[in-house]
């Protein structure tokens, strides 16, 4: 169902709307539209622009919440704004220290590991790094060459160059090294490396000992800025978690202050001869609205009016969907097809009974069913998932129908069948002859769900004010008569009785045809329009010809598609009639493990399969009819205070 709303209207001094805000709207759910955008008959109307001063107190809040890391929940405690801003403040000083000394580590540390990056491949030259850096009459070259110029460099070159190459480290790319050369053949010999692709890699002069004494000198210091980084963060944490309640109290404090401060977003301001007012607009429910009219009722500095006649307002209402909780998780297939329109019917409870029901038809098994039900019911109790209640509503009617067509665990032996047995039942029909019951039964509950479906597009239409889709369209009146007389006669003519007279089935099937085929003008001639035919007479008869070509056609398969309904049933007993062969129960000593495992195959790829050709039903042969999914969704601006 949608929940009734009204459109209100608030202002009063401007410098009074915090007060009225947290006051009073906070305790109730408001869907505020823009103001400017409401009332733009309203003269000499201004945004409220105002800087928020929370929300960089609530930046800083959200910021150390993040960091406290308590597996265990924290209560909020209750706080002042003032003792709020104090916790923020002094939190924001004190923890600035120590993440500035946790920066300057981290930017050490990062240094650091640069620097064993760096010296890293020459940890194998056992040679102090100071006395080769002060060599005077010998140059040398730290670096890497890749590993197919190396080879080249080796085998062709190396033996005939005046230098020395010692190999340090080596990996599939690169090989590391550094070599040396006498300063009068420099030139020439850093010429032939670089042709060799030789990378240089400079090392800093600060190193004292070998390259394996110096990295483990950075090892050992890269490991004591760690643990002293690791420390401030445990005792920023520390900290953090002494003060936890008060902050998340704080946070929620601010966030709510913060939110509600934000309302000048939507706001407008008017000049008066000697003050400033604001003006908020916005849709609350009808039941919020007596309560909130009560609660303003004494106070002389808040002004409200409720709008009666919504055609005048610029803004469609929005849709909050309120229905009793067996039905709720349904609605997530509503909100899957789109919200209502205000002014259209809530499909919530209809898919809900049509959905479980037509997927228990399909899915007949008592042991199954029973299966889908608990596990669905348990799933929806403990982690509130929608689609485990739609499982346990479909799983109640599978366990009914499993009852009914007397199938438990695919054994057609131990339950009788109530009604009928899918894969046996056969009946004799006029003109078809002999076909399987359940797929006569499926196309009788089609179409009795396509009559309601009109139905529900008439009253749709009947709401809208639209003459032509309550009167003439394939699914108004025109429509619901021609189809429902097209039912009555099939059903006379099934059971052997009598049908109309000549005259009566022309008035029952031409006349609701003619309607379809010239719905537009006639729908303009009772309004009074002119120019019935406006792309002229011709182009009129052969689109109105095709058009009423594809509702015939549209009746005929859409009642054609409920077939699926008793497809399914049959298959569902000849998959599980497979199982049981597979298990050997004809022999009457059964393998056990083979029906267990068999059982939960059909549940998941049957039940999911299932699911899925059940939607389809919904949409296209229920929804498409008479739903439209156009509404917007009811989204309270401000976060509404809970009775504590």
């Amino acid at each position: 169902m949608i929940v009734k709303m009204k459109f209100l209207s608030l202002t009063g001094p401007k410098a009074d709307i915090d007060r009225v805000v947290n006051k009073y709207l906070s305790k109730y759910e408001i869907h505020l539209e823009n103001a400017l955008s409401e009332l733009q008959s309203v003269s000499n109307l201004s945004p409220y622009i105002q800087i928020n001063p929370y929300k960089e107190l609530l930046g800083k809040a959200e910021e150390f919440s993040e960091l406290i890391g308590q597996d265990v929940p924290v209560t909020p405690e209750e706080i002042s704004l003032e003792d709020s801003i104090d916790l923020i403040t002094d939190l924001d000083k004190e923890l600035t220290q120590i993440d500035n000394k946790r920066s300057d580590l981290e930017a050490e540390r990062t240094k650091l590991s640069e620097s064993m990056t760096t010296i890293q491949p020459f940890r194998e030259i056992h040679y102090n790094l100071s006395s080769i850096l002060d060599f005077h009459f010998i140059r040398f070259r730290f670096g890497k060459i890749p590993r197919e110029y190396f080879k080249k460099f080796d085998n062709y070159i190396y033996e005939n160059f005046d230098t020395v190459f010692y190999q340090c480290d080596a990996d599939e790319e690169y090989v590391w090294g550094v070599y040396f050369v006498p300063n009068s053949e420099v030139r020439k010999v850093d010429a032939v490396y670089s042709s060799m692709h030789f990378q240089r890699i400079y090392i800093p002069d600060d190193y004292t000992g070998t390259p394996d004494e110096a990295y483990a000198h950075l090892e050992n210091r890269f490991k004591d800025i760690n643990d002293q980084v690791e420390a401030c963060k445990t005792t920023m944490q520390k900290k953090l978690q002494t003060v936890a309640p008060k902050l998340l109290g704080a946070r929620e404090k601010l966030e709510s202050l913060s939110q509600n401060f934000d309302v000048r977003k939507v706001a407008a301001c008017t000049k008066a001869d000697l003050d400033t007012f604001y003006i908020l607009c916005g849709w609350m429910t009808e039941s919020d609205v007596k309560k909130f009219q009560a609660d303003i009722s004494e106070d002389d500095r808040v002004y409200c009016l409720i709008e009666q006649d919504q055609q005048k307002l610029l803004s469609s209402p929005p849709t909050k969907l309120k229905n009793p909780k067996l039905f709720k998780p349904f609605e997530m297939f509503t909100r899957m097809y789109g919200l209502p329109a205000y002014n259209e019917l809530d499909p919530t409870m209809f898919v809900a009974l049509t959905y479980a029901f037509i997927f228990g038809c399909m899915f007949g098994d008592a042991g199954q069913g029973l299966c889908l039900l608990i596990g669905g019911a348990l799933l929806y109790k403990f982690k509130k998932i929608d689609l485990a209640g739609i499982i346990c509503a479909a799983g109640f009617f599978s366990t009914i129908f499993g009852f009914m067509f007397g199938s438990l665990f695919g054994f057609e032996d131990i339950l009788p069948a109530i009604w009928l047995r899918p894969l046996e039942a056969m009946m004799d029909l006029p003109f078809f002859g002999r076909l399987n019951a359940v797929f006569v039964f499926a196309i009788a509950f089609g179409m009795f769900l396509i009559l309601v479906a009109m139905i529900f597009h008439i009253i749709n239409g009947k709401k809208a004010g639209d003459i032509e889709n309550v009167w003439f369209d394939t699914n108004g009146v025109a429509g619901l008569v021609f189809y429902g007389s097209l039912v009555a006669v099939i059903v006379l003519f099934m059971t052997g009785n009598a049908l109309p007279a000549t005259i009566v089935l022309v008035i029952m099937f031409v006349i609701p045809l003619l309607l379809i085929f010239c719905k537009e003008p006639i729908t303009k001639m009772i309004k009074k329009e002119s120019n019935l035919m406006p792309d002229g007479k011709a182009m009129f008869f052969v689109q109105g010809f095709f058009e009423l070509f594809e509702v015939l056609l549209s009746y005929f398969s859409n009642t054609l598609s409920f077939v699926r309904i008793g497809a399914f049933a049959v298959s569902h007993a000849a998959m599980m009639e497979v199982v049981l062969q597979l298990a050997g129960a004809a022999d009457g000593s059964p393998n056990w493990i083979v029906i267990v495992l068999g059982n939960i195959f059909v549940m998941g790829m049957e039940g999911l399969v299932v699911g899925i050709q059940v939607l389809r039903l919904e949409y296209y042969e229920m929804f498409s009819r008479f739903y439209k999914g156009t509404g917007k969704p009811f989204q309270p601006f401000l976060k509404k205070k809970t009775a504590k």
